[in-house]
């Protein structure tokens, strides 16, 4: 009983002198440029040996630090949010397996041992999306589970392609994959697409949004969504100059402006979150296409510090509300939660770039390298109107959650009193202020050459103040026309639904097969192979033992009617 109370304490300790020690050993590795690989062999076979790998660079290091601290900062919040749960014990071990999963797949530089941990991240965050089990979890759960098993799939062939370079190590190998090797970066690249929910594999990140808001705070922001970036940055070198690229580039840019229009027009508090991660996940995906992954590596990390923010003031404020998660019956929070509000609006100025904030250092310059790169105008309009929809639905949030008119009902009463919640959010609040500029000095010693003109120097800073007076300005005004009758109906429902996403990952992939296996079990199971099989034989032979049984039971009368047939046939043939 008494590690089940101080189970969260317990975890935040541990976690928290983990965190410190690698972010300690991430330091002194990048000072003196060490890597420390630590390999055994399992068995060989035809001359390839099967081991297990353990990496320890300045990259692995530094993201399993920021990785730990996010992690002991949900156990240690999720000590009070989870409070009085029947599965208590259940749900944290559930989240320790979850980010020791993690680690794994972060310190793994051979395919054969990653799939250990990324098996275990789509298999654990199954179980944690169905944790409140109901129909809406289940759905989300299988869901989940399925778009990650694309990638599993991915992974496994491309074990068996690596095979043919003698060794699955493939953070050794990048130098000597080449256009040979075509089809194992179309693998890797379908495994990354799936784990950070790129189009068409996006429905399921939102849908995962049935877990607990702690879950939501960890998965979303340091763990399963960054582990397909991740593995495409230890792949990048083998990855430039070929086309996939190209498609990863567009299909990025893509899957960032697609979640950032359908936040716009999104309700659910959580889900809207989840969108900004999409959208932030694009933003990854497409500067590491363009050849930059250690930019890439950079907006993970100052992402996962202001995003897992985000979710725990979330977490804090729906707790708050009497678990209402629909913005439209908030309001006004501001009043009565006025430490979250602070936190939650840093948190969402971090996301909009808000200078000298942690989103600021990574997300302008990643626009001002794209600004500068040899990218077409599409990509360059993808950039700019997203970097214009996420300051958009950032203020439609802090409107309709924060400032306007209270809409809760006359029997609520939102409060913070959680100091253990509270103690958390605190403690990422200083993240999502400082990490950016110390992540900045730290991985950056040398600046980036940037040289662009005013206009496209300020016009970052010009699209998100467009933005922001957008979003906060449009909900402001009470807008009386039925959509239907002005004919933007149809045009709301595409881009709110993700552009019919969900659907065409359920229902389109679905409803075919369950219809035509429906038809083959009324016409086949319970129809013919009923007629002719089990059911037929069997009425068939019940009739025929019902002949014999009448036989035997009349034998004397047959017999007498057998002789007289044939006296009547042997005197008919004589006469």
């Amino acid at each position: 009983m008494l590690w089940g109370v101080y189970f969260h304490t317990v975890s935040l300790v541990g976690l928290l002198f983990l965190s410190l020690v690698f972010i300690g050993a991430s330091l002194t590795s990048l000072h003196f440029g060490l890597v420390y690989v630590i390999e055994w062999e399992i068995f060989s076979l035809s001359s390839s040996s099967v081991v297990a790998t353990l990496v320890y660079d300045w990259v692995s290091s530094l993201f399993l630090g920021v990785v730990l601290f996010i992690s002991s900062m949900v156990m240690y919040y999720s000590g009070d949010y989870m409070d009085g749960d029947k599965s208590y014990n259940r749900f944290m071990y559930l989240v320790l397996a979850f980010v020791l999963s993690m680690s794994a797949l972060i310190v793994s530089p051979n395919l054969i041992s990653i799939l250990l941990g990324w098996d275990g991240l789509g298999l654990i965050s199954y179980v944690l999306v169905i944790y409140y089990q109901n129909e809406k979890s289940a759905n989300a759960g299988m869901l989940t589970i399925l778009s990650n098993r694309v990638g599993d799939v991915g992974i496994l062939l491309s074990i068996s392609l690596l095979f043919m370079l003698g060794g699955w190590n493939f953070i050794f190998y990048g130098e000597f994959l080449g256009e040979d090797f075509l089809l194992l970066k179309i693998f890797v690249c379908m495994a990354a697409m799936t784990k950070s929910a790129q189009i068409p594999f996006s429905a399921w990140l939102p849908a995962a949004m049935a877990a607990p808001t702690p879950v939501s705070a960890l998965v979303h922001s340091s763990t399963l969504v960054t582990a397909g970036v991740y593995i495409l940055i230890r792949f990048s070198s083998a990855l430039e100059g070929s086309l996939v690229q190209g498609v990863l580039l567009i299909v990025s840019c893509l899957t960032m402006f697609m979640a950032g229009l359908g936040a716009n027009f999104e309700f659910d508090l959580k889900k809207i979150i989840a969108l900004s991660t999409l959208s932030q996940l694009g933003v990854m995906m497409s500067i590491l296409a363009l050849g930059f992954p250690d930019l890439a590596f950079f907006h993970l990390l100052t992402h996962a510090l202001f995003k897992a923010l985000l979710f725990m003031c979330a977490g804090v404020i729906i707790h708050g509300v009497k678990e209402y998660q629909d913005i439209r019956n908030m309001g006004s929070l501001v009043l009565y939660m006025p430490l979250t509000s602070v936190c939650m609006n840093l948190a969402n100025l971090a996301l909009c770039g808000m200078p000298f904030l942690a989103g600021f250092y990574s997300k302008d310059l990643i626009l001002e390298v794209v600004f500068m790169s040899w990218v077409n105008f599409f990509i360059f309009f993808l950039y700019v109107l997203s970097t214009g929809l996420t300051v958009c639905y950032t203020f439609r949030l802090v409107y309709y959650s924060l400032s306007c008119a209270s809409n809760m009902g006359s029997m609520m009463f939102a409060s913070e009193g959680h100091s253990m919640m509270m103690g958390g959010v605190m403690v990422l609040s200083m993240g999502a202020v400082t990490g950016g500029s110390i992540l900045s000095w730290v991985m950056f010693p040398e600046n980036y050459m940037i040289c662009l003109g005013f206009f496209f120097k300020v016009l970052a800073l010009l699209v998100s103040v467009m933005g922001g007076l957008l979003g906060y300005i449009i909900n402001m005004i009470s807008v009386s026309s039925n959509l239907k009758v002005v004919g933007l109906y149809c045009y709301v429902v595409f881009m709110g639904s993700m552009w019919f996403m969900p659907v065409l990952s359920t229902l389109s992939l679905s409803n075919l097969s369950l219809k035509s296996g429906d038809k083959f079990l009324k016409v086949g199971d319970k129809g013919w192979s009923e007629y002719f099989g089990g059911e037929g034989s069997f009425s068939e032979l019940m009739m025929c033992s019902g002949y014999l049984q009448y036989s035997q039971e009349n034998m004397v009368m047959v017999y007498m009617k057998g002789v007289f047939l044939w006296v009547v046939i042997v005197f008919l043939i004589f006469m």
